[in-house]
């Protein structure tokens, strides 16, 4: 069976899991990450359980099975037996590197108490982090080691374009795919990143430990 990160490297040069409506349990890639990752009509579930009682709690679930892995009581289930918890259903998007400078100034720290960075710091290892005027934008790295991106941007300046500019800088400072986590619902936020060229490849649901 592939690895969680044989999978998450595939995903993202385009190369999806079988659209065949089913669920593929894989071991975690570390002790901290343990979640489920969504594509077309196929879910990885990634988490140290046992997959056999995985499967057996995903097929009791009253749901149309394409929707079992993200199904609430599944969820809840798995976060009791685990003892974990989580913050939100998130859309997943990659995208590839890109050559030259980045189109936009950007200085790199190495010491920021910036909520953002914090932030990443608890959730990816080998977080950097660079600051433009008006935004904060860091990378490190998350799920199955994948390199992934945040930025923040300071409400006086927001609306003006500077978080398409920092997320289009990101893919300029790194050399392999550049993934992204986003709350459906932050709308402005899925659009900044599709206007820098990041595609939607599915759904995740990280569980962060207690």
């Amino acid at each position: 069976m592939e690895s969680l990160q044989d999978m998450v490297n595939a995903a993202a040069v385009g190369v999806f899991p079988p659209a065949d409506g089913g669920t593929t349990v894989v071991a975690q890639h570390s002790p901290r990450d343990a979640g489920v990752l969504c594509f077309t009509a196929h879910s990885v579930v990634f988490t140290d359980e046992d997959p056999e009682w995985v499967r057996e709690l995903l097929a009791s679930m009253e749901c149309d099975a394409l929707s079992a892995s993200m199904n609430p009581r599944f969820l809840a289930v798995l976060m009791e037996r685990t003892g974990r918890t989580t913050e939100t259903i998130d859309a997943m998007l990659v995208a590839s590197p890109l050559a030259g400078e980045p189109p936009l100034p950007l200085r790199e720290i190495t010491d920021a108490g910036h909520p953002r960075v914090a932030y990443a710091r608890r959730r990816r290892d080998d977080v950097r982090v660079w600051t433009a005027e008006g935004g904060v934008l860091t990378t490190g790295r998350g799920i199955a080691g994948r390199l992934e991106v945040s930025v923040e941007v300071e409400e006086g300046v927001r609306q003006r374009g500077l978080g398409r500019a920092l997320v289009r800088a990101a893919r300029h400072l790194v050399a392999e795919p550049l993934w992204a986590q986003i709350a459906p619902g932050n709308a402005r936020s899925v659009r900044a990143f599709q206007s820098a060229g990041y595609r939607p490849v599915g759904s995740e649901i990280l569980l962060i430990a207690r």
